[in-house]
């Protein structure tokens, strides 16, 4: 993401001679609106109520108030996710913030700009076990940028600008501010700060000319090179400048979980996405490659399979804005850390120059790819026992609503085949929680992508396992006429859990069965749950019904629309490589490859 200074406070605010004298409480609003915060999500409690108290005035800010903490954070996530400004939760003392720390967390690993503003007790309580005193700070430090107790009203508008810097500039991610209850009572002059200077913290932005030249000339002379695209690209927002130099290099491109729309699948030389359940193409391009060109991805292990096996024949371009990424997993050729936008622009330019010496020439590599896609494509078989297919169905969710839509998924065999089923064409358009592997996070992620982008069709394509986790926030989508779509992919069990036990444990299915809609006696009925909350509710069973229900949820727009599809428990995730093997070891289908086994 690229470095920028906090946002220019108002000129009624700069013409101010005398500092004016606020509450801490006062001073959180002012900051907010400062930095032009135009929504937060939030539930209020006892440390908290004197920041609540400004906010109910508050003629900019609009508060949505959850069911559930988690909730507002993932909310936050969702609207930061869509591209546009920085997600705000807000929590009481104790509780209140644990109940963040999921979230906290989620946005940690999958680099989402937020900032998480929690009440603390007293200053003077602080370290004597107080009702609802928990060290938040201590508990957030591993999976934030940075975590600030504010114990000063002074100190508010400073403290809450870092906050956002951090939060927004080199890796983006999410930044805890905590503040005492006194420290929100008591008043202070309002100071903002006319520059936030912050001792260590310095993000490379522009990589050194060096270590692009020496990119461009590998990139020029390889003969089987493979551009590795992740979410970075995405926080990055480098999309067209990612497929300027996709068009100028010819080079094949897989798109990770992370980075689904960033490159349009329509593109020819998208293979799709790598990784465990990746498709055949793209899974052994980077095997097979003699140069992998990483932009803004990590190596992660359900990309990699096992990391001694990894692109065994592959040089490494690793690019990315975290340099503690670099060499994590994988020893790179040509490290380079700075922003991936301005990165693939010089990248870009570099290798129009060296092209002109090498002519390079990768027909064969094509040829290659093109008979792996032409031998393993992307799809599905229908059941035989009579229930719809979960594939299917999700297929025909983004077929009819199209590639404007914004798609959000829980965690599981529904987010892996939203990820592999629906074209993705422009960036944004998917949000999941890929690192921390989130259940619930699809329904309040989309609130909040519905907040932030009301004229889009917005999505929650969830399980009935991950639904159970946050559906209450659906109570929110009713009272704040925010009409998300919720498709249940309702196999009335812990669909990947139980995938592993068929594959792995013989068929064992201990505890994984939900009771949901394959017996006579659902339990919840989530029609019936659905409706309680005001929302459309519709459950399909045939497949004649699909695409009708489909098509009622996107004519409906005055409320949030639930359908229970129901579908076959048998349906499994194809192709897949099981954790703890090599990629080559990839499985296009249950009857269609070597066995494994687990390791």
């Amino acid at each position: 993401m690229p470095t920028e200074s906090i946002p220019v406070p108002t000129a009624k605010a700069r013409a101010s001679k005398e500092p004016e004298m606020l509450t801490g409480s006062g001073a959180i609003l002012r900051t907010l609106e400062h930095l032009g915060i135009k929504d937060v999500f939030g539930l209020p409690g006892g440390a908290i109520i004197p920041f609540y108290d400004e906010l109910m005035a508050s003629t900019t800010i609009r508060h949505i108030l959850v069911r559930h903490e988690q909730g507002a954070g993932h909310a936050a996530e969702g609207y930061s996710a869509t591209g546009g400004q920085v997600g705000v939760c807000i929590a009481t003392s104790g509780p209140g913030a644990t109940n963040l720390v999921t979230a906290i967390a989620d946005a940690y690993m999958d680099s989402v700009p937020l900032l998480a503003i929690t009440g603390q007790v007293f200053s003077t309580l602080m370290g004597t076990d107080a009702f609802q005193e928990v060290d938040i700070v201590g508990i957030t430090m591993p999976i934030t940028k940075h975590s600030f107790l504010v114990t000063d009203p002074a100190d508010v508008p400073a403290t809450l600008a870092a906050a956002y810097q951090i939060a927004t500039t080199g890796r983006p991610g999410p930044v805890l501010v905590d503040i005492t209850k006194d420290a929100q009572q008591k008043s202070a002059p309002y100071i903002w700060p006319a520059k936030v200077d912050l001792p260590g913290y310095r993000p490379v932005v522009k990589a050194h000319g060096k270590q692009i030249l020496a990119a461009a000339e590998l990139l020029a002379t390889a003969e089987r090179p493979v551009l590795y695209v992740g979410g970075g690209v995405n926080r990055a927002h480098a999309s067209a400048e990612l497929l300027e130099l996709a068009n100028a290099t010819g080079a094949p491109v897989v798109t990770t979980l992370m980075a689904r729309g960033v490159f349009p699948d329509s593109h020819h030389q998208n293979l799709g996405m790598p990784g465990m359940h990746g498709t055949v193409p793209a899974v052994l391009a980077l095997q097979e490659a003699d140069l992998i060109v990483s932009l803004g991805a990590r190596f992660d292990d359900r990309v990699t399979g096992k990391p001694s096996e990894f692109a065994p024949l592959a040089k490494i371009v690793h690019v990315d804005i975290d340099p503690a990424e670099i060499g994590k997993i994988r020893m790179p050729d040509v490290p380079i850390v700075g922003d991936a936008k301005d990165v693939i622009v010089d990248l870009t330019s570099a290798y129009a120059d060296a092209k002109k010496e090498h002519a390079p020439d990768i027909a064969a590599w094509w040829e290659r790819l093109e008979s792996l896609r032409e031998q393993y494509p992307l799809g599905y078989t229908m059941p035989d026992d009579g229930l719809l297919s979960p594939q299917q169905v999700i297929q025909r969710i983004g077929e009819l609503t199209g590639p404007e839509g914004i798609y959000a998924a829980g965690v599981g065999q529904h987010q892996m085949w939203a990820a592999q089923f629906i074209k993705y064409e422009r960036p944004n358009s998917w949000l999941n929680s890929g690192g921390a592997g989130t259940m619930g996070y699809a329904v309040p992620a989309a609130m909040g992508a519905k907040v932030a982008e009301p004229d889009r069709v917005v999505w929650a394509i969830d399980g009935d396992g991950c639904f159970q986790m946050t559906n209450q926030e659906l109570a929110t989508c009713t009272i704040n006429n925010i009409p998300i779509k919720v498709a249940i992919i309702n196999n009335s069990s812990l669909g990947m859990v139980r995938q592993w036990q068929t594959l792995f444990y013989e068929g064992r299915h201990s505890f994984t069965d939900l009771n949901t809609g394959h017996d006579t006696v659902m339990i919840p009925d989530f029609v019936k749950l659905a409706d309680a909350y005001g929302c459309l509710a519709i459950r399909v069973t045939k497949q004649d019904e699909v695409d009708a229900a489909i098509k009622l949820a996107l004519e409906t727009n005055d409320r949030p629309v639930v359908i229970d599809f129901i579908v076959s428990r048998d349906a499994m995730v194809w192709p897949m490589v099981p954790q703890g093997v090599g990629n080559s070891q990839v499985q296009y289908a249950k009857d269609h490859a070597p066995e494994w086994e687990e390791e």
